[in-house]
């Protein structure tokens, strides 16, 4: 036992700090293993699934017909403590880290896909049935495949460098029409790295959205409308210290968009925009938004996978509590860590439709914008279950200078 102990120790540790992990993880310390106990079958309201096709026993956290406040847990996310069993039971894993090659060739097809487009509806009215329909079945679904490889890339997993990575974020951010792909990246790595806690992760709604949005016409507005929800709200709730990428960014995306006003004119401008719209509106593929960190069924689990068909215009996306484990996996070696670890992910609940996700979200009086697990900021005071959170804690600065030498 010693001897295997030594030379556990002695193993490298691995950084995830590239990839955007919360940490570097070492050697995990002997833990014992919980008792299996019996299961129960999925009641048939349940809106997620477990492969096995039963529920584990016990997950249950509270009703949530109480659209009062969030769901606020004194435990730590769940994502550390799994990748560092997952890293003792299967070392293999390292296996496949790294970056994946194919993912600057997609990037480039489905920039030229969408200026093909906007170059060719140059003549078309905004508001025809043509216009509006290519807007929202291909620029929508083209927008929202590069807002997700702009998610893989902010994760540094297209190029080996840094820097390469961040020159095609702002490549593939040329169709959006906005320049974001800077900003996404450092609110992004903070969602990884301080997942569900209040006023640094981003991600979460805040307590004004929940209280103005909280029944059928509020969550349908925000589905309509969550791609503006998602640009705003970090601005209002922790705003960033601008850095010359920043500017590079806003500089490059300007002028792409008035070298293409002066070659297409102004419908191929807002062919764009209205494809990004479309992107993070009702399309099937804005699902995942909700799906995968909204709780669902009642359970304390505070990120979803699914593992459909749609996965295949979303870089995988869907491989959701996967990516949280090990964000230096890229989405093309995703499902082969599933298939590695098959003990700690076909128990989890999963969603079986992004689509219907959205609709379950928009009717589903049991869910809504409280159905968030929140944490308070490290360092900052508990609060008492159901209450709201104390004012108080440190939280680190966005921006400084050993952050960007990091990201």
């Amino acid at each position: 036992m010693a001897v295997a102990e030594i030379s556990s120790s002695l193993k490298p540790r691995i950084d995830f700090s590239l990839y955007g992990g919360a940490e570097s993880a070492g050697p995990l310390a002997p833990k014992s293993k919980s008792s299996g106990g019996p299961k129960i079958n999925a009641p048939s309201a349940r809106r997620t699934v477990v492969e096995a096709g039963e529920f584990p026993e016990g997950m249950i956290a509270r009703k949530e017909e109480d659209p009062s406040d969030f769901l606020w847990l004194l435990t730590e996310e769940p994502h550390r403590s799994r990748r560092k069993q997952i890293l003792k039971d299967h070392p293999e894993v390292t296996k496949l880290m790294g970056h994946e090659p194919l993912t600057k060739w997609i990037v480039l097809g489905v920039v030229v896909l969408q200026l093909a487009a906007a170059y060719l509806l140059r003549h078309t009215h905004p508001f025809s049935p043509v216009f509006l329909l290519t807007a929202y079945a291909i620029g929508g679904t083209a927008n929202h495949n590069l807002f997700l490889a702009i998610h893989e890339i902010t994760h540094n997993l297209a190029f080996k460098g840094i820097k390469a990575n961040k020159l095609l974020a702002i490549f593939a951010n040329l169709p959006i029409g906005i320049p974001y792909s800077v900003m996404f990246k450092r609110y992004h790595i903070e969602h990884h790295k301080y997942l569900g806690e209040d006023g640094i992760d981003t991600d979460l709604p805040s307590r004004l959205e929940m209280l103005c949005m909280n029944n059928v016409a509020g969550k349908a507005f925000f589905c309509t409308f969550q791609i503006l929800f998602y640009a705003l709200r970090p601005g209002f709730i922790r705003a960033q210290t601008l850095t010359p990428w920043h500017f590079l960014n806003f500089a490059v995306q300007l002028a792409f968009d008035f070298l293409l006003y002066l070659a297409a004119g102004p419908k191929a401008i807002i062919y764009l925009i209205m494809s990004s719209f479309f992107a993070g509106s009702l399309h099937p593929c804005a699902g995942h938004f909700i799906a995968e960190h909204y709780v669902w069924d009642g359970l304390n689990q505070e990120t979803y996978s699914y593992y459909g068909p749609l996965n295949v215009l979303a870089y995988n996306v869907g491989y959701h509590n996967e990516h949280h484990d090990f964000p230096s996996v890229a989405w093309t070696r995703l499902p082969a860590l599933k298939a590695l670890a098959p003990e700690y992910y076909d128990t989890l609940p999963s969603h079986p439709s992004w689509p219907m996700v959205t609709f379950n979200f928009i009717f589903d009086k049991n869910v809504g914008m409280w159905s968030r697990v929140k944490r308070l900021p490290t360092g900052a005071r508990t609060p008492d279950v159901g209450g709201l959170p104390p004012k108080g804690g440190q939280t680190p600065i966005v921006g400084t200078p050993m952050e960007e030498k990091q990201l």
